[in-house]
């Protein structure tokens, strides 16, 4: 069955995908927003809705082609690429993993930890890939398929949070139906994927792999703050600063309410209402002053009751 979204047409595995997305954001405890924006963003991006097709480039002027950047110093191909995906299958595959390591590891780091992770990624595992290409052509004049290639996806990004995922793993896992270990698994796909799927890009999975394996090693022996995880703090606080303005609400705990909406004492049966808001005493009727004390004027009904006689009443309430 075909459904158009977008600009796309939809032969069912994208509706698949969000159903695969919302269940498992409904079932799971902790909802990574990282992740679910790096699906959206990527998903976004290949349907090209109408309304965003002025602000997406069309895939022609971003694919990560290392003869292209270098020569026009193209940023545009560098950093966009990734987010690019030559068709559905493409996505969905590139989406659940995402959604798979996501979960895991923005809930272990936290979304401002996990978010300059995939920054970081992003730009190394592009980095390393560039080098990679020009480095074939340097040293062996290999200039096809690799310095000359066209490829997107974010394919790149994952290899290398599969290698961070399971670099302190002693565990097996299954690759394909084959069992390696966790350690090992993005070589074993990398290789597999190779096989099995023609036309990928292996500089591109390696390049990941590679910069996986450098960020683990940095993380590793530098032992100052990832300055991209202050940039990304720093963005986050000041998208958080205009609601620091904004009146907060009472929150409740115990028997009253701590915020705006304070309690007040009568001074004639001396009860703690824990209700700014009302007028009149709960427990024997007494109008709140303009000050927030009692003004001392009993309702008609319990005019005239002596004071012992309110106090008592007061106990018999708590002892309901």
């Amino acid at each position: 069955m075909e459904v158009r979204i977008g600009q796309r047409v939809s032969r069912g595995m994208l509706p698949l995908l969000a159903l695969h997305t919302f269940s498992e954001y409904y079932r799971s405890d902790s909802k990574p927003p990282v992740t679910a924006a790096l699906i959206a963003a990527n998903t976004i991006i290949y349907l090209r809705p109408s309304l965003f097709d002025s602000l997406i480039p069309p895939i022609q002027q971003v694919w990560f082609n290392p003869h292209l950047i270098l020569k026009h110093k193209d940023l545009k191909r560098f950093l966009l690429s990734p987010f690019y995906h030559i068709g559905e299958p493409h996505l969905v595959y590139n989406m659940l993993s995402l959604l798979w390591k996501g979960f895991q590891l923005e809930t272990s780091m936290g979304s401002v930890n996990f978010a300059s992770m995939v920054a970081s990624l992003l730009l190394l595992s592009q980095g390393v890939t560039l080098v990679l290409s020009k480095s074939l052509l340097l040293l062996f004049d290999y200039d096809k398929p690799y310095y000359n290639e066209y490829a997107v996806g974010f394919s790149g990004v994952l290899f290398a949070m599969k290698v961070v995922l399971n670099s302190q793993s002693s565990d097996y896992s299954y690759v394909h139906g084959v069992i390696v270990p966790s350690r090992y698994a993005a070589w074993a796909e990398l290789l597999l994927v190779q096989l099995l799927v023609p036309g990928v890009s292996f500089i591109g999975h390696l390049g990941g792999i590679l910069a996986g394996l450098l960020y683990v090693k940095l993380r590793n022996t530098y032992s100052g703050s990832n300055p991209i995880t202050l940039l990304v703090r720093g963005v986050t606080d000041f998208l958080k600063w205009p609601f620091k303005f904004l009146p907060r609400r009472g929150r409740i705990t115990g028997r009253g309410t701590v915020g705006t909406n304070r309690g007040w004492r009568c001074q004639t049966c001396t009860y703690d209402n824990d209700s700014g808001l009302r007028s009149v005493c709960e427990m024997c009727g007494t109008s709140r002053g303009v000050d927030g004390l009692s003004s001392f004027q009993r309702s008609s009904r319990l005019d005239g009751l002596p004071l012992d006689e309110l106090r008592r009443r007061r106990l018999d309430r708590f002892a309901r």
